[in-house]
Parts: structure tokens; C-alpha cells; sequence
């Protein structure tokens, strides 16, 4: 098994800024993708910020020079500057990648969710 816990959300007034985190344990042999997705009330869930173990990024444009996503070893990690109220949503982290243990096995793993919320 494979499992995320997610930690960092909050109230935070716009401008401002917060740093998720995402640390990845269990039946890891290697890890290949990491992402940040995050849903709003009404909304379909949606990419935020995406690395590869290569270390290439991706951000939706609506948070681009504003977020950061990075790594370190099984942590993924979501630094949130510039805060805007439309931010706020659940943010929830993604992690793909093989299972140790006999055989080819890949896991495809989220988080629990941690709540943002932009408001004055």
C-alpha cells in the first residue's frame, strides 16, 4: 500500500502566501510523477502543478509565477505566493509510480485533500 498525508492548508488573506505538503510512504520502489490538483466547491477537480522525477514542471496558467511545486525524496511540496481569493479550493496531491516487492506493479495514489481559503 501506498499512502499520502497532506498537511499545510489554511486561512490565508489575499496576497499571502502558504506551502503544502505531501509526504509519500509504503510499497515504494520508485516514484515518477507528483502533482497538485485542487477542486472548488461546484468545480471539477483540476491540475494545478505537475513534476516528474526528471524534474520537469507544469503549471496551469492561472498560477503560473505564483506557485512553485518541488521535491524532496518522497515529498512533494506546493509553495502558494500571491494568494487569490478564486484559489481557494481543496487541494488534494497525486503520486504515481511502481510498488517494491515481486512483480511489475504501479500505483496511482491521493492525497486526502487540505482546504485553502483566500478571503479578507
Amino acid at each position: 500500500q501506498v499512502q499520502l498525508v497532506e498537511s499545510g492548508g489554511g486561512l490565508v488573506q489575499p496576497g499571502g502566501s502558504l506551502r503544502l505538503s505531501c509526504a509519500a510512504s509504503g510499497s515504494i520502489l520508485r516514484i515518477n510523477d507528483m502533482a497538485w490538483y485542487c477542486q472548488a466547491p461546484g468545480k471539477e477537480r483540476e491540475l494545478v502543478a505537475s513534476i516528474t522525477n526528471g524534474g520537469t514542471t507544469n503549471y496551469a496558467d492561472s498560477v503560473k509565477g505564483r506557485f512553485t511545486i518541488s521535491t524532496a525524496f518522497r515529498t512533494v511540496y506546493l509553495q502558494m505566493n500571491s494568494l487569490k481569493p478564486q484559489d481557494t479550493a481543496d487541494y488534494y496531491c497525486n503520486v504515481a509510480g511502481q510498488k517494491s516487492g515481486f512483480g511489475y506493479k504501479t500505483f496511482d495514489s491521493w492525497g486526502q485533500g487540505t482546504q485553502v481559503t483566500v478571503s479578507s
